[in-house]
């Protein structure tokens, strides 16, 4: 079985999981309704005014320490026979995971307005990333063989 860490070898592969996962991040925030997704689309429409590029930097970024802990709740996934199910099932599991990763990466941030928006938007992050299982559990079956 080929792990996410193995896949991000291939910088062709890293340019279209990253592709991907800016198309992702921009559909659930797109999705997101009411007063707590209004503020996090005002949050991530300030975040891409001051860094046009700040997602695909970041998912670069990220994607080697994401990797490492999406790939043990992958492999049982794909023990399970359907991925889909298993990420929106063990989706809370899995979002701490990657907000574990997210966390320390803004405590270390040294910009002081990417940092500011983080720590606002971090309340509602672990439900967002819950809400986003269905298309990250396709991303990884698309991309890892």
């Amino acid at each position: 079985m080929t792990t996410l860490v193995e896949t991000l070898r291939d910088p062709e592969r890293k340019r279209a999981i990253i592709m991907d996962g800016v198309l992702l991040i921009d559909r659930e925030v797109a999705s997101k309704r009411g007063l707590s997704g209004r503020f996090l689309r005002a949050g991530y429409r300030a975040v891409r005014t001051l860094a046009p590029r700040f997602t695909a930097m970041a998912l670069e970024h990220l994607l080697p320490e994401f990797a490492p802990a999406v790939d043990p709740h992958y492999a049982k996934a794909r023990e399970s026979e359907d991925v889909r199910a298993y990420f929106v099932n063990h989706g809370g599991d899995i979002a701490d995971s990657m907000l574990a990763v997210t966390d320390a990466r803004a405590r270390r941030a040294k910009n002081r307005a990417i940092k500011s928006i983080y720590q606002k938007l971090r309340a509602k992050a672990r439900e967002h990333v819950i809400a986003a299982m269905p298309g990250l559990a396709e991303l990884v079956v698309k991309h890892v063989p």
